[in-house]
């Protein structure tokens, strides 16, 4: 298995409520649906907390702010990816995917990686 991660900060005229709202609400459900298009096998979103332990973690590390959250999609391999996103309709839903996330996503300020879970 491997994972499609997304550290995402959210545009700079939604406040978070507003981004994890769209986030949570209009842009998962629209993933969820088309899914099985890029043949991903799970889904997850990581919605991060207005907490103070989150200013504590940052400035004890001297770090740069946190996201607004992280998105995790699964696949079963890269060629499986590659082959859901590689084909007509996987090009399609990824352009509509794209425009969807211009509505809450700043993604100059966000990074987005292929990764492979190691467990201890």
């Amino acid at each position: 298995m491997i994972k499609l991660v997304m550290c995402l900060t959210r545009r700079s005229d939604l406040t978070r409520a507003q981004f994890m709202d769209y986030w949570q609400n209009n842009h998962g459900p629209f993933f969820m649906k088309n899914a099985g298009i890029m043949r991903a096998k799970r889904y997850v979103q990581s919605q991060t907390l207005e907490t103070p332990l989150n200013d504590g973690l940052r400035q004890s590390r001297d770090m740069q702010p946190e996201y607004d959250g992280v998105a995790e999609v699964w696949f079963e391999s890269e060629a499986e990816l590659m082959e859901g996103m590689g084909s007509e309709e996987g090009q399609t839903l990824s352009e509509a995917l794209l425009a969807d996330e211009q509505n809450f996503i700043d993604h100059k300020k966000s990074a987005a990686f292929i990764v492979r879970e190691v467990a201890f």
